[in-house]
């Protein structure tokens, strides 16, 4: 995937690049930090791109991605999403819990979750689903998104940018980061679950 990540961002430019990030808020398995990483990269080897561009192209990219999701969310609602990842979650790598997950977040941080989850994997393009499934003003919803986003690409462009052709090194670093992530998450997860049996028992 990486080697198809790469050429299409080669023949296409910035749209390669909206496409891509459109694609990968839409579709979570693919990573946002092979092409953001390797943005700055290409900034740093071609005339015709800068750091301003790609952020400006993988930014729109991001929020068209979020958008999709959120008038997912709106129309099919909570039972039908189940049931597509139910159906088709193996190919997205998704589950249901993924999905409840995302939607417990929002419910409890509102906008803010909307904000924070952009820099966490997998979670930042869910999230759009449960904004949408709750109804969220849509002017709240982009501010929030794009703030989130802005911050997520710049930082991940600014790296590749300066890391040049050792771009690579970032996913290394990166792979780490998800892992710590998702064990943080899974010790909320559990946290909060004995704190409110506790509160029942």
């Amino acid at each position: 995937m990486q080697q198809w990540i790469m050429h299409i961002m080669e023949q296409f430019g910035y749209f390669g690049v909206f496409l891509l990030i459109l694609l990968e808020n839409v579709f979570p398995p693919i990573p946002s930090e092979v092409i953001l990483t390797f943005g700055g990269f290409m900034v740093t080897k071609s005339d015709s791109l800068s750091y301003i561009g790609m952020l400006a192209a993988s930014t729109l990219g991001a929020l068209a991605g979020a958008i999709i999701l959120y008038y997912v969310g709106k129309v099919l609602g909570l039972h039908r999403i189940e049931r597509l990842v139910d159906k088709y979650g193996r190919i997205l790598r998704l589950k249901k819990e993924d999905v409840h997950q995302s939607n417990n977040w929002f419910s409890k941080y509102g906008g803010v979750a909307v904000f924070l989850c952009r820099f966490i994997p997998v979670v930042r393009s869910l999230i759009s689903i449960p904004a949408g499934l709750n109804h969220m003003n849509l002017l709240s919803f982009i501010i929030y998104t794009t703030l989130g986003t802005l911050i997520w690409n710049g930082v991940l462009i600014y790296l590749g940018v300066k890391l040049g052709e050792n771009w690579q090194q970032v996913l290394h670093v990166f792979d780490t980061y998800s892992n710590v992530l998702y064990i943080t998450t899974g010790i909320a997860i559990i946290g909060g679950i004995i704190y409110l049996r506790k509160r029942k028992a």
